[in-house]
């Protein structure tokens, strides 16, 4: 086990090597890849989130492409189409770039509704249509989307049942001015290049996330995490009535699927075999932000869904743990 631990210190040395100020990414793209979930990143450009996952990519040794979205853009330019060879008379599957272990769908939300919903069906099925024909994707399959918070034009607001099939979502800020002096001089040395060897396979992952899983959550901590949850529903019975008025929806079941799985990794890497509430609460904003919907007054009164978070955390007593 000291060994594996030391194969995540090296991949996690190897990435703050070439991604400067940056080990928020790290952390979570981790979590991605061992409970095989995905990723909503929302940054500003040059925020370094392509390069991240491209590298976190290569450190598995896994199969990377990435998808710039665009107004323009088919279902058939992301899961392939059915083409006729004029050869033979027959008909084959040309795949498309959703055929790998890792995408980066870039700029999600600059792609339209049709586009929305093929890439839904591969992150919730694991398999894509095309030509009335069912294909499945590989067992390692993670997207990782990124949106720009600043631009409008051209955009298509992600659907909720879409959203809410992103484990979590990050917000990417600038680095620090020491990092940013660190980048310049790692820019001066190898430039946008690297030179890693894989450190994981998409397989040994697969594996240690069904050992990650075995983590134990006892039924105190279950129990929080389900009011944690409910507390963004009914926050009037938690005693945070005044939080109703900026809450239009509340977070769904997954929100607590994915704060049990994403505590378990948290506890893991902290190197535990049971989860604690401090897991649970670290992992919180990002996995509930982008589940509650807010109401125009919470706009009006500029409450974020992450003040909503902060106040329900702070609220929901922590439960005894023997």
């Amino acid at each position: 086990m000291q060994n594996l631990y030391a194969k995540i210190q090296t991949m996690r040395n190897t990435f703050n090597a070439y991604v400067i100020g940056q080990e928020y990414m790290f952390q979570f793209i981790f979590i991605a890849f061992v409970t095989q979930t995905h990723i909503l990143i929302e940054g500003v450009p040059g925020l370094a989130k392509t390069r991240a996952v491209n590298l976190m990519a290569d450190l598995v040794n896994a199969q990377f492409n990435r998808i710039q979205f665009t107004p323009d853009l088919l279902p058939t330019d992301i899961v392939g189409s059915e083409v006729f060879n004029v050869q033979n008379g027959q008909c084959y599957i040309r795949k498309g770039p959703i055929f790998a272990n890792v995408i980066l769908a870039d700029e999600i939300n600059r792609a339209p509704a049709k586009v929305q919903s093929a890439l839904l069906e591969a992150m919730q099925e694991r398999q894509v249509t095309i030509a009335g024909k069912t294909e499945e994707l590989s067992p390692f399959f993670v997207v990782l989307a990124t949106e720009n918070p600043i631009e409008q034009e051209g955009t298509f607001p992600l659907s909720e049942a879409q959203t809410d099939r992103f484990a979590v979502k990050l917000v990417v800020d600038y680095p620090s001015q020491d990092a940013e002096l660190k980048i310049l001089e790692l820019q001066e040395k190898v430039g946008d290049a690297w030179d890693v060897k894989p450190i994981f396979t998409p397989n040994e992952l697969l594996t240690l996330g069904r050992v990650i899983n075995k983590v134990r959550v006892v039924p105190e901590l279950k129990n929080y995490i389900v009011r944690i949850v409910e507390a963004t529903r009914k926050p009037e019975q938690y005693g945070l009535g005044a939080l109703a008025k900026y809450i239009r929806l509340g977070a769904s079941p997954r929100a607590s699927i994915y704060l049990m799985k994403i505590g378990k990794v948290i506890a893991f890497l902290k190197n535990r075999d049971f989860a604690l509430p401090e897991d649970i609460k670290a992992v919180a904003h990002e996995v509930l932000r982008h589940r509650i919907l807010l109401t125009f007054e919470a706009q009006a009164d500029n409450v974020s869904s992450d003040d909503i978070i902060d106040q329900i955390v702070a609220k929901i007593p922590i439960p005894k743990m023997d």
